[in-house]
């Protein structure tokens, strides 16, 4: 039997995805807004796992079941389906529960939730929900007209819903840069001072999680290097929401960064773009 994309409406499909993300992200802060120290775990990998993480999980595993039983579910936090198994898969979600586990130790709100729909290797839907700011931004590419969209709770029950989309840039003019706080400084740094030759000045925006490639879709920024590793569950989503919105996410050789084509889930570095007429190859390459 084929799988096909949940047959929902486009606007219910978005409030589906909106509630299970919502309910994921009141799970984690049940546990972000307890006195004391975060218990922290870590797995083989020694990256750290909470009982946030595994309670988004729970959620979202639980709510996409329910949702769409037929498509299959690729977690961050359970065992990892084989190669030989998730190659035939037509679709599937790719989640994070809790992306920014330490973000979220630290306690400095910049963490999501993230959940993305992937058909032959391209994130397809994706949203991303930041408990604490309490925002979530979607991008959809299973309409005929792509669309991404930023989602604002203002009070109790009153969310406000705009459109987002990449900012143009002009070659010469100031470029804002948005970068991780803890991962691949020097390479950063040293990308930035070859940027200074073709750009006016390079600002340098710090932020935590997939909220760095949220940036680049709603134009506060236009260009995030990233350089240092990350997994397919850490992209996939914002990655949807960044196509949506008319930018790009690129391997080093400047094609489109893909999903579920190898035994690894571990992602090479990439760059992602705001504006794709620039020739950024040419910019940003040694």
């Amino acid at each position: 039997m084929s799988i096909e994309a949940p047959s929902l409406s486009q606007a219910d499909l978005h409030e589906r995805l909106l509630d299970i993300a919502c309910a994921a992200g009141e799970a984690i802060l049940a546990v972000y807004r307890q006195q004391g120290d975060i218990n922290v775990q870590h797995k083989s990998d020694d990256s750290p796992v909470t009982q946030a993480d595994l309670a988004a999980h729970k959620i979202i595993c639980q709510r996409l079941n329910e949702l769409s039983p037929e498509i299959p579910i690729l977690s961050e936090e359970a065992e990892m389906p084989a190669f030989e198994e998730r190659q035939s898969w037509p679709y599937y979600w790719l989640i994070d529960p809790l992306d920014g586990t330490k973000e979220f130790i630290r306690r400095n709100d910049e963490f999501t939730v993230n959940i993305a729909l992937i058909h032959q290797h391209r994130p397809v839907l994706g949203l991303v929900h930041a408990p604490v700011l309490d925002i979530s931004y979607l991008g959809n590419q299973l309409a005929e007209q792509p669309r991404a969209m930023k989602y604002t709770r203002q009070g109790t029950g009153n969310i406000r819903q705009e459109a987002i989309q990449c900012r143009q840039q002009i070659l010469g003019d100031p470029l804002s840069v948005v970068g991780s706080r803890r991962h691949g400084a020097d390479a950063l740094d040293a990308l930035l001072e070859r940027l200074q030759q073709d750009f006016q000045s390079c600002e340098l925006l710090s932020m935590g999680s997939s909220l760095k490639l949220c940036l680049i879709a709603e134009g506060k920024a236009q260009l995030y290097p990233r350089l240092a590793p990350t997994c397919e569950w850490d992209t996939a989503a914002a990655q949807a929401v960044v196509e949506a919105a008319g930018g790009q996410v690129l391997n080093p050789d400047f094609s489109p960064l893909r999903y579920n084509h190898k035994d690894s889930l571990l992602n090479p570095d990439f760059y992602v773009v705001g504006d794709p007429r620039l020739d950024w190859a040419s910019l940003l390459r040694d």
